[in-house]
């Protein structure tokens, strides 16, 4: 991370520039999840869980005053501007007021000590998460107070860190930190920020160096912050943070070096990798943990910005469909800490993990509070970056989701494009231009990797086939009216995993055994409170596939989109599969047992199976044994 001084006037642009919170607004299917999300914890865990009560320490009480207040309004504040809802946006004020009116004389904001004795006077780590949601809440606002706010901070930092350097959480989340200084250089332009950015990279972990040179390469149980999930997964923007102020291409090619090594030695079929709390290799019994989760999307959204590499963006809709609403109570009431790949029972028991008992569980606070605070941001994020801008005054279709955006074009004229569909459930997506009469601008519309046979159908009725795995670029003259329709071929496709075993993927979507369950309350009051969940259903089978031509094997059944569509009963696609018992396929350590190497003989009966996509599942087999005759 050795900087040079021709750096520090200026930055590398980036690729795709986020568009202010607001300008895309949620529509169908993506609406109502984010008003579920909104109807349950999100909306309400201020009113019963004491640590974001009003006696939070950062609201002037006696609680935690820590991460989990900034952790919270991180999430909080865009999801009350993405539904305009005033409830939650007094809610949102309580913390914004908090964080703009309690700083020091020095520059520093909120509590100087944690309520953990282990963390020293004057951690900043918090103050990382704080800045983010002072920068969302600029977007809507203008407040200049957020400005000077923000200045008197960095200020505060430039004095103190030399004899107060970064340690803890904050050397290894210092990325966090940089990306608010460069959001606060290019509104300012003055030169000190950026050598306050260099001297924050200097204290800093050295990621890129953690990710060419890979060392945990096994599941590990060791206590160490550089093997700590959250940890790498906010780690993996970090070397592209610092990239835009290096220049340097060790520092851009670390990120590929990043998902290489976390998907080769850790891995998940969902796109995220293994840690309970640990790095934990690749097998689908152990856990990941949400923060992971959501902190991962918000990495990608960071990549798919500076890098504009589409693949970031094929991996965030992965991790979005699959990963992040599975780890949730269909309602949004309760969560699990850890989530696992291979779940067949959720219950309190020892594993051979490093967190607790209760790590598994859906509920209010499992293992620890950090997921329960931090939980928040990633549907509201995901929402905020369907859409950016371009350098030669365009738009690039991100992310797909039905949502609204209004925004300004070449010439700063007004524009606003409705986007319909049901995907990831669906495979076609439609734009509907409105709002001007005649404008020359392109709009760069994503082509998954997966999409192999991908059709766009232009206003003027031409049909083209763009290349899967890229940008595909639409400059002409816009006019209200105008409509784009693209196709996204959903073909079944296969891939074999850890131990030989095979999974499933239709589009964006993983999908997995649908397991009955029985819901056992051990904790609460409903709606909020802690459940343990029990199969009803076998889950122990091996399946029959036509690896090489799975549509030959698997059998697609489309249904209609409904109020909860991530959930088992809601289920809108299931896929029918043949399958076998394994008898010798059991619960090993409160888990799924190591999965049998594949390919592998059953003498059972062969049955009828229903699949449905991970993000509908809360019990699931996802990586099976494949079996042969």
């Amino acid at each position: 991370m050795e900087s040079s001084k021709k750096y520090l006037n200026s930055l590398k642009p980036n690729i795709f520039s986020p568009l202010p919170l607001g300008s895309i607004k949620p529509l169908g299917w993506l609406k109502k999840q984010l008003n579920i999300q909104a109807d349950g914890l999100t909306g309400h865990i201020d009113e019963f869980w004491e640590d974001l009560g009003p006696n939070n320490k950062w609201l002037g009480g006696d609680k935690e005053g820590w991460e989990r207040g900034p952790y919270y309004a991180d999430g909080l504040v865009p999801l009350a501007y993405l539904l305009d809802d005033n409830n939650l946006k007094n809610k949102a004020k309580i913390w914004i007021d908090a964080f703009l009116n309690n700083q020091d004389k020095e520059g520093w904001i909120g509590p100087a000590k944690a309520e953990q004795e282990r963390y020293q006077q004057y951690d900043p780590w918090p103050n990382f998460v704080v800045l983010k949601v002072l920068t969302q809440y600029y977007e809507v606002s203008s407040d200049r107070r957020v400005l000077e706010v923000m200045t008197n901070f960095f200020n505060y930092l430039k004095n103190h860190l030399d004899e107060n350097p970064l340690f803890l959480w904050g050397k290894y989340r210092w990325a966090e930190l940089v990306l608010n200084i460069h959001w606060l250089y290019e509104l300012k332009r003055e030169g000190w920020l950026l050598e306050l950015a260099e001297k924050v990279s200097k204290q800093g972990y050295n990621w890129q160096k953690h990710f060419y040179d890979f060392k945990y390469t096994k599941k590990n149980l060791e206590i160490k912050l550089e093997t700590h999930v959250v940890n790498n997964a906010m780690g993996i923007k970090t070397p592209a943070v610092w990239y835009r102020q290096s220049g340097e291409n060790y520092d851009r090619e670390a990120v590929y070096r990043a998902l290489e090594n976390l998907d080769k030695f850790h891995g998940q079929v969902t796109g995220v990798f293994t840690g309970d709390e640990y790095l934990a290799g690749k097998s689908p019994s152990q856990g990941t943990e949400l923060c992971a989760i959501v902190e991962y999307m918000f990495s990608l959204e960071v990549l798919i910005s500076i890098l504009g590499d589409p693949k970031f963006a094929d991996r965030l809709e992965m991790i979005t469909f699959n990963a992040l609403p599975a780890t949730f109570k269909p309602d949004m009431w309760a969560h699990q800490y850890d989530q696992q790949v291979n779940q067949v029972i959720c219950n309190i028991a020892e594993r051979d993990w490093t967190n607790d008992p209760d790590a598994n569980i859906f509920g209010l606070e499992p293992n620890f509070g950090c997921c329960t605070a931090n939980m928040h941001q990633g549907w509201p994020k995901y929402v905020k970056n369907l859409w950016m801008a371009t350098d030669d005054n365009g738009l690039a279709a991100i992310a797909y989701s039905p949502c609204i955006l209004t925004t300004t074009v070449s010439d700063c004229k007004e524009i606003t494009i409705i986007e319909e569909t049901n995907y990831p459930f669906d495979d076609k997506i439609i734009f509907k231009i409105e709002g001007v009469e005649s404008v020359l601008f392109p709009i760069s519309f994503r082509i998954p990797s997966w999409a192999k046979h991908a059709r766009v159908k232009l206003p003027n009725g031409k049909i083209k086939s763009p290349e899967s795995g890229s940008f595909y670029k639409v400059k002409r003259k816009w006019h209200s009216g105008d409509v784009v329709e693209i196709r996204l071929p959903m073909e079944i496709r296969t891939e074999r995993r850890y131990m030989g075993s095979v999974a499933i993927y239709r589009g964006p979507l993983v999908y997995s055994l649908k397991i009955g369950e029985a819901w056992k309350l051990i904790g609460g009051t409903p709606p909020h409170g802690d459940w343990e969940v029990y199969p009803t259903t076998l889950w122990n089978y091996g399946l029959k596939l036509d690896t090489d031509n799975p549509v030959n094997s698997i059998q697609a059944n489309l249904k209609s989109l409904n109020n909860m569509p991530f959930s088992p009963e809601e289920a809108p696609v299931e896929l029918m599969v043949k399958g076998r018992i394994l008898p010798n396929w059991k619960l090993e350590g409160n888990c799924a047992g190591s999965i049998p190497q594949s390919p592998i003989k059953s003498h059972e009966k062969l049955e009828e199976l229903t699949l449905i996509p991970y993000g509908c599942t809360n019990l699931r087999i996802t990586e099976f044994p494949l079996l042969y005759d």
